[in-house]
């Protein structure tokens, strides 16, 4: 690469004034960049504080237009949904994700009644909002068994895209499920029902305040390390990722995002696949704090979400969605 040198060379040339910097921006966001979580709780009219998350809430169905309708003026071209299950529906088999009347489900029936296409919808598979012991999958002597999680995952997933789901996320890491559920799904009559796979999901420490937001953190009995990736890895990553496209997969997530940017990069390099990134929990309660403490200024916002553009990711999931037209201001 021929840069040039000084003194004829000055890249603070390009930085001296607004227009110039505005020219040469290498990355910026648009609300096409974002994807909005929704927290799902029974009830109604209700809009409930989640504590380790500020300024996030829960909320029942009936209260969820006015946040698609913002959504929807902002130009987010997609919302997940996530379900906060109340003790008394789960057990150890997660049965409570596989009922038609379930938060997600009356969520969909909803959304697609009064909205259509206008928005698309995520939505998470995986067992862990519903299981007592606060797993993703079904569990044997502490072990989450592989390919009879992936059975009550097609039958979840089947579900799902029958009550309107746009892209199904599998979020579990199960080996093998992205194959059984797009095979599924094609032979179900939903081929044009997209898969976002969560291929590269950390055992991470950055998850805790969404574990408080779905009800499973006092649930979990203890860690997610023999089916979640070990975070020293990123070969494995890859070939995550790879058996995951070879499987029907559309897109692919890495999570958590900020620690991993490496990761974004690499698997958009090698794949040029369409990647998600999504900015956790953990890593936004630590901003939002921070900024809320007076220690950082709220520009960090900005600054991290552009640096998932910058590693190469097409979108991102944030709590911070909701708020784009002051952040990107």
């Amino acid at each position: 690469m021929i840069t040039g040198k000084f003194p004829s060379l000055r890249l603070r040339r390009s930085r001296k004034n607004d227009w110039s910097r505005r020219l040469v921006e290498e990355n910026n966001l648009t609300a096409n960049d974002f994807i909005l979580p929704i927290f799902l709780i029974e009830g109604k009219n209700k809009k409930q504080t989640i504590k380790s998350m500020p300024n996030v809430y829960r909320y029942t169905v009936d209260k969820i237009s006015s946040l698609i309708d913002k959504a929807l003026r902002q130009g987010i071209p997609m919302i997940a949904l996530f379900p906060y299950t109340e003790k008394k529906k789960k057990n150890v088999l997660g049965t409570e994700a596989l009922n038609e009347n379930n938060l997600v489900c009356q969520a969909l029936k909803m959304i697609k009644k009064k909205y259509k296409n206008e928005i698309g919808v995520m939505c998470d598979v995986a067992l862990d909002p519903y299981t007592s012991h606060g797993h993703d999958g079904l569990l044997n002597n502490n072990y989450v068994l592989n390919d009879e999680t992936i059975e009550v995952l097609i039958n979840q997933s089947l579900l799902q895209a029958q009550m309107g789901c746009d892209v199904l996320a599998p979020s579990d890491m199960m080996d093998g499920r992205i194959g059984k559920i797009r095979k599924s799904l094609d032979k179900n009559g939903y081929k044009m029902t997209q898969i976002l796979s969560y291929a590269v999901k950390y055992a991470s420490s950055f998850y805790g305040p969404f574990r408080d937001a779905i009800g499973s953190k006092g649930n979990l009995k203890g860690d997610k390390k023999n089916y979640q990736m070990d975070f020293k890895n990123i070969d494995e990553a890859l070939r995550e990722v790879a058996l995951d496209i070879k499987e029907g997969a559309d897109m692919v997530m890495v999570k958590p995002g900020l620690p991993y940017l490496d990761v974004i990069s690499h698997v958009k390099e090698k794949f040029k696949i369409p990647v998600m990134a999504y900015q956790v929990s953990g890593e936004y309660s630590l901003l939002s704090n921070g900024i809320n403490k007076g220690l950082i200024h709220k520009n960090v916002i900005l600054e991290s979400l552009i640096a998932f553009k910058r590693a190469g990711a097409n979108a991102i999931v944030t709590y911070y969605a909701d708020r784009i037209e002051n952040i990107l201001k």
